[in-house]
């Protein structure tokens, strides 16, 4: 599945995106707001991206990576997950190798995305979990209509804030 916007592609990933995984998931300016395994190796990679595709498979989650239009490489990730039961509402997750950050991608992947869900996927509700010192995050979830949920918490995570975003907000 592809998804385009002005600059930008967001395709699946597959091996032959091993390299830029393994960069954007283990880059330590992304992952001081993220407590996740970072990939270490190619291996390593290698193996978040079978998942990543037998999660897409079982329809667990619909992930993207991000490049420019005229580059292969990827620049990012973003993808809707957490599905619930009813599959009415999803968690959307993102990331963006520092040196493309305040530089609109992200919003511009993110709306295509929002669209995708609450048009195609018939999505209700959006759910975004970001740390609270994240103000990059927290300033494109507000631009994007994002609502804080004050006094809901990201269970086991209590440095995250929890933001949804209805369908017609």
């Amino acid at each position: 599945m592809k998804l385009e916007t002005e600059r930008l592609i967001l395709k699946d990933i597959n091996e032959s995106n091993v390299e830029d995984i393994l960069k954007i998931r283990s880059n330590e300016v992304t992952n001081q707001f993220v407590r996740r395994n970072s990939p270490k190796t190619n291996y390593d990679a290698l193996q978040f991206i079978l998942t990543i595709k037998e999660k897409t498979q079982n329809n667990q989650t619909v992930y993207f990576g991000i490049s420019y239009k005229n580059q292969p490489n990827l620049i990012g990730t973003i993808c809707l997950w957490k599905f619930t039961e009813d599959r009415k509402t999803a968690e959307v997750g993102y990331e963006l190798l520092p040196d493309y950050h305040r530089k609109g991608i992200m919003s511009e992947a993110l709306n295509a995305v929002l669209d995708y869900g609450f048009n195609e996927l018939h999505l209700q509700e959006i759910l975004a979990f970001t740390n609270k010192f994240n103000e990059n995050s927290k300033g494109l979830l507000l631009k994007h209509h994002f609502v804080w949920q004050e006094g809901r918490t990201d269970e086991g995570f209590p440095e995250n804030l929890v933001f949804s975003l209805k369908k017609n907000h």
